[in-house]
């Protein structure tokens, strides 16, 4: 096994599920069973897979990340996922949440010759999306397993270690969009404000045009624009924010169907049970029952 993967198996203890670190924004999952197909909802962040792979499904388009390619995710972003164990060993892995105010500092310090506003409306950068795994993020991701094998290390390193991740990912393929949500200037700084109101608001009722106003744009170029980022269209992508919300409500939370929908802005329970069953495979009542007998 290699020596990341090894780490990992002493810090990633439950298995199927994931283990907070002592160092804030940092997470350990580990999955023994491989996982079928479902949708997600994956924060900002960075996941690192040591051993095993998933796979993401998003706009038709599939992306691996493995021991050879992380995954950055510059938005919350809803996609399907799937996971596999490496043969004997399991899936062994780890989330690292985005710190725009540290992004913002290392952007500030370092000329990374990028051009913001060369992006027109036709290139822009899904917000999601693989990068590859060089010698120099690997050494960093080392160096942050090893400092928890002490709370003092963790304590004094393991931050500088998460910053050096943070530059190390924007020295990486993803760095266009990180540099974006993290500026905030530029037209794709505009779609990623609006994409940020909808995640903060999600419970609010919200229309094209509206979100189109909040980017300073107009509605056909918001629209194409929002969907080149997110690979849904703005709509679309509400829905699967709230009924994601929704879910971690009753999973997390034990809360009630009904409640959970009224939480997350539906005001029909029955139409909040329909569209439920039809992005996750099953309907609330199902999950409820699933957590009972679990």
């Amino acid at each position: 096994m290699p020596e990341m993967a090894k780490l990992l198996e002493n810090l990633a203890t439950n298995d199927g599920g994931s283990v907070n670190s002592p160092i804030k924004g940092v997470r350990f999952f580990k999955n023994s069973k491989q996982t079928r197909r479902k949708p997600l909802l994956y924060t900002p962040g960075i996941c690192i897979v040591a051993s095993g792979y998933k796979l993401g499904h998003l706009g038709g388009k599939t992306f691996r990340y493995d021991a050879g390619n992380y995954l950055v995710t510059s938005i919350s972003m809803p996609f399907e996922c799937e996971s596999f164990p490496n043969g004997n060993e399991p899936l062994l892995g780890m989330f690292i949440d985005i710190d725009l105010v540290q992004l913002n500092d290392l952007i500030r310090q370092v000329d990374l010759h990028t051009d913001l506003h060369a992006h027109t409306a036709s290139d822009y950068q899904l917000a999601i999306g693989p990068s590859v795994m060089d010698a120099e993020m690997k050494d960093a991701t080392i160096r942050l397993l090893k400092a928890h094998r002490s709370e003092q290390e963790a304590r004094i390193l393991g931050p500088a270690y998460v910053r050096e991740i943070h530059y190390r990912a924007l020295c990486g393929s993803q760095a266009p969009v990180l540099l974006s949500a993290a500026r905030g200037n530029g037209t794709m700084s505009q779609v990623l404000n609006a994409i940020s109101l909808m995640e903060r608001s999600y419970q609010d009722k919200f229309d094209i045009k509206q979100l189109a106003v909040s980017a300073h744009m107009s509605t056909s170029a918001f629209h194409k624009a929002f969907k080149d980022i997110t690979a849904d269209s703005p709509l679309q992508y509400l829905k699967k924010i709230r009924l994601a919300k929704a879910r971690d409500l009753i999973v997390q939370s034990k809360m009630r169907a009904n409640l959970a929908a009224s939480e997350v802005g539906y005001e029909s329970p029955s139409q909040f049970s329909r569209e439920f069953k039809r992005y996750f495979g099953e309907s609330p009542a199902d999950v409820m029952r699933e957590m009972r007998s679990a």
